[in-house]
């Protein structure tokens, strides 16, 4: 988001805390991420272990059903699951929230703590007292749809044929999901003459970029603070080049007539327990000495810019996130790539990627591509380049959609400037308005699978589903009686600095950006340029800067990995139960600038 934290939701959503991974803000301290969710209609599960925030190993049920390949999804808050592991689906972007955010403590039946001053927590969660409330919640959910909410509206292209056969290019480019569809589009503009194929082993925008939250930020760090804290000499370019990307983006939706509800309508950043003011005023102060149009509010400013209970105060970026719709935009990113002269092929697994003389050789399951140069966008799926295992990790977002308001319940609500917002716990909800005056509701549990495999068993959690519905109802308890008519997940690619790390290998002949941990939407298209940058061998603005010279730090190695991760969900939720404060383990991550973020 455009604030102090690392955000997620644009773009995906706006940023929430991971379970386990946090961003940083302008004081140094950790910070969530936001991830994106995709949902698989499949509700089957794989057997695997999850670490819930209490640091409780879950199982969920072993009849999972894997599903082919997956798409390339950049960064949006949307996860892409969808993919069995090892598929080279890339996950670039949507934002869907791909994996269960463990609750602060809060157990799979969905009842939450009462905060210690008697207020209905601002996390969302619900007075232990009021198993009422969670039994209306859960019945809300009776007739959702286990599918994400963009992606099932009409519109959809039929899919290009796939790739059988020999063939050589210029450029190929793996992943359709935002990374891929800039990096394709981006690369035929800058040479129109260059021979650009595009290899989606699904359809393109299936997975994260069709299932976010279609936050679209302007932010390149995940958040002013965690930016401040990493790159204080170079943040003010930093901000200006996120700016000029954001406004092309628009430009490039305008120019090419893209239907997809493009509205740069800002963001607001809620807190809704007191010990979240102080933070919430320090990143709106850090945020206008970067030249940001940003408006500070009380608790009565706040609602009356959404009015809810819980909240208790709140500020408002005007001009760093516009809401989208995803799928819209994917499916308009793909069509300018057809348009512009790119070769698509969908239905098609790039199994391995190997030297070829002067270039390389792509091996699908039916042809093979000689080209002279590749570009990786895979997001959260296994990766064709080994080493890049070792950055991220697969974090799984949910989301909830309801069923459109009423005029009366939208006004209910205000909400007349239908900005983004998202609420500021370690484990956070991201919220907005669709089109057609739906709420989307995202975040809180943000799950890590034990071994760190994407599978569609984990598109579907109903405990995460039955805890998102009790906060919804407790932070807008004038929805009452509102279904959700829609229910999904999916997996984020999260590196330990919330933000992507970039690349090269094979003798310079093969890009990658990774790692935009639910903040993929509009950073992706930033990352495509950079990968070109880099696959040109130019020195460029971009290519210059420490945010691309550098890389976070890996994760280790499984078993401890997913040990690292549990310890530090737990400790995330502890730090919410108690009025923020941070244990030494999330203190000496601090000090280390790292984190588990969505």
């Amino acid at each position: 988001m455009p604030n102090g934290r690392a955000s997620g939701a644009c773009g995906d959503n706006v940023a929430r805390k991971i379970d386990g991974e946090e961003g940083v803000n302008a004081e140094g301290r950790a910070h969530r991420a936001s991830g994106d969710g995709t949902a698989s209609g499949d509700n089957r599960a794989s057997g695997e272990g999850v670490v819930d925030a209490e640091g409780r190993a879950h199982r969920t049920s072993r009849d999972g059903m894997a599903s082919g390949d997956g798409e390339t999804s950049d960064g949006e808050r949307a996860s892409s699951r969808g993919g069995a592991s090892g598929d080279n689906r890339a996950s670039d972007g949507g934002r869907a929230s791909g994996g269960d955010r463990a609750s602060g403590g809060d157990r799979a039946s969905g009842g939450d703590r009462a905060s210690g001053d008697g207020r209905a927590r601002a996390d969302g969660g619900t007075r232990a007292a009021d198993g009422g409330l969670q039994d209306r919640a859960v019945r809300a959910l009776a007739g959702a749809l286990p599918q994400p909410f963009w992606t099932s509206q009409p519109g959809a292209p039929a899919p290009a044929p796939a790739l059988t056969g020999p063939l050589t290019a210029d450029l190929a480019v793996v992943g359709g999901g935002f990374s891929g569809l800039w990096t394709a589009l981006l690369a035929r503009e800058r040479d129109p003459s260059a021979d650009v194929v595009l290899i989606e082993a699904d359809t393109t925008g299936w997975a994260a970029s069709g299932r976010n939250g279609g936050f679209c930020s302007a932010s390149l760090t995940h958040g002013i603070g965690n930016g401040l804290a990493r790159f204080p000499g170079q943040m003010a370019l930093l901000e200006k080049l996120g700016a000029q990307n954001l406004a092309e983006i628009g430009e490039t939706i305008a120019a090419r007539g893209i239907d997809c509800g493009f509205s740069p309508v800002g963001e607001l950043t809620i807190a809704t327990q007191p010990w979240q003011l102080d933070d919430l005023h320090g990143e709106t102060v850090a945020a206008r000495r970067l030249g940001h149009d940003v408006t500070e509010l009380d608790a009565a400013g706040v609602r009356r810019e959404l009015d809810s209970p819980t909240f208790l105060g709140g500020a408002w970026y005007r001009d760093t996130c516009a809401m989208v719709d995803p799928a819209r935009l994917a499916r308009g990113l793909r069509q300018a790539c057809l348009d512009a002269g790119v070769r698509l092929f969908e239905h098609t697994r790039v199994r391995a990627i190997a030297d070829d003389g002067a270039g390389l050789a792509l091996i699908t399951p039916y042809g093979r591509v000689r080209a002279r140069q590749a570009a990786l966008a895979t997001g959260a799926y296994k990766p064709l380049l080994r080493r890049l295992g070792n950055f991220f990790v697969p974090v799984y977002d949910y989301v909830l959609v309801t069923e459109p308001l009423s005029a009366a319940q939208l006004a209910s609500l205000g909400w007349r400037n239908r900005q983004g917002a998202a609420d500021s716990g370690n484990q956070f909800h991201y919220f907005r308005l669709t089109d057609d005056d739906r709420v989307l509701w995202g975040g809180y549990d943000a799950v890590y699978f034990n071994g760190g495999r994407v599978s569609p068993a984990h598109d579907q959690r109903p405990e995460t589903f039955a805890r998102l519905a009790g906060h919804f109802f407790t932070t807008f308890p004038q929805l009452e009686g509102v279904a959700f008519e829609y229910a999904w997940g999916g997996a984020i690619d999260t590196c330990s600095r919330f933000f992507a790390f970039y690349g090269t290998a094979r003798r310079g002949r093969l890009g990658y950006a990774c790692g935009h941990t639910g903040l993929g939407v509009g950073a992706s298209r930033f990352a495509a340029n950079v990968v070109l940058d880099l696959l040109s061998g130019q020195r460029t603005e971009r290519t210059e800067l420490e945010l691309v010279r550098s890389r976070p730090v890996p994760f280790p190695p499984e078993p401890a990995r997913s040990a690292v991760v549990q310890l530090t969900r737990a400790s995330l939720a502890r730090a919410d139960r108690d009025a923020g404060r941070r244990n030494l383990w999330l203190r000496t991550l601090d000090r280390l600038g790292l984190g588990f973020d969505s």
